[in-house]
This record gives C-alpha cells, structure tokens and sequence, in this order.
C-alpha cells in the first residue's frame, strides 16, 4: 500500500500502545509501506519500531504532517476526528478503551459510532481489524464536513435581537 498515513493519538495523558504496536506489526508483515507512517505518540510508552514518529508536534509540524497524509488514523476523540475530516483526509478512528488504561471511560465508542453514522469516517473498533479498515478506507467515499457554526451563530444573534 503506497498511501501516507498520518497517526494522531492526541495530547491526553493516556498511552494508545496498543494502536501503536498493531501498525508496526502491519509495516512488519509488510501490509503497510513503514516509510509512508508517521505517527504523533503523544503519551504513549511504546515506541514503534518500524516507522517515524515523534512524541509531540507543534502547530506547524502537526499541519505540515496531516497534509502530506492520504490517511488519518486517529483515537475517537472529535477534535482529532473533525481535524482531519475539515482537510478532506480518509480517517479510521480507534477508541481508547478503559480496559486498556487508555481512557477514564468508553465514550469513544459512542463518539465513532456517531461519525460513522455520518458516513464521515472509517471506525475501527478492533485493532486486530486495522488491516480490513485500511483496505475499507481506501475504497470508500465519505461525506464532507459540513460545518453546523454559521447555523448556530444565527440562531445566537436571533436570540439576542430577541431580548
């Protein structure tokens, strides 16, 4: 496979070394082109073996990286989500699990089960499943995002001309 993907685990204080080590085990079986990975680590303590990353990234380098990207894997977090879906990028979304340690809570199935619904992303709730995800998201079409903000400015100034 010869797309650049682009891996953001955000800047929470959790490890996501489980997404982390299913993508080296990828680029080792040869699935994925380990030269086209690059990954924001973020507080993980596993350090992938077969591809770049770097722990954190300031603003330029995180748009420098996500534009050279033809895919975003990202955890289920919306930021992270909305980020790369405003740029037009093919996302599969992970979710931080609490059984792993990788979050208080599992609202991050909730949140990609949202967005799937959408058809605004590739959700991958497994990552023993990253492989099919990947061949998924480079078949699929995904619809653009569309921001609500204009919508809800609106309604606000509405509502003040109101009072």
């Amino acid at each position: 496979m010869g797309n650049k993907i682009f891996i953001t685990l955000g800047s929470q204080k959790f490890q996501f070394n489980r997404l982390l080590k299913a993508v080296d085990e990828l680029c080792e079986k040869e699935i994925v082109d380990a030269a086209g990975v690059f990954a924001q680590i973020g507080y993980s303590d596993y350090l992938p073996r077969k591809y770049s990353y770097k722990k954190f990234l300031d603003r330029d380098e995180f748009s420098n990286e996500m534009g050279k990207a033809d895919i975003v894997i990202t955890h289920g977090g919306t930021g992270a989500i909305i980020g790369a879906v405003k740029k037009g990028k093919k996302v599969i979304a992970v979710p931080r699990l609490v059984k792993y340690g990788e979050h208080v809570d599992d609202h991050q199935l909730q949140l990609i089960k949202q967005f799937d619904e959408l058809n605004l992303i590739c959700p991958c709730r497994d990552t023993n499943k990253l492989s099919d995800a990947l061949d998924t998201v480079q078949k699929a079409s995904y619809n653009g995002y569309e921001s609500n903000t204009s919508n809800i400015i609106s309604s606000i100034e509405e509502y003040i001309k109101g009072i």
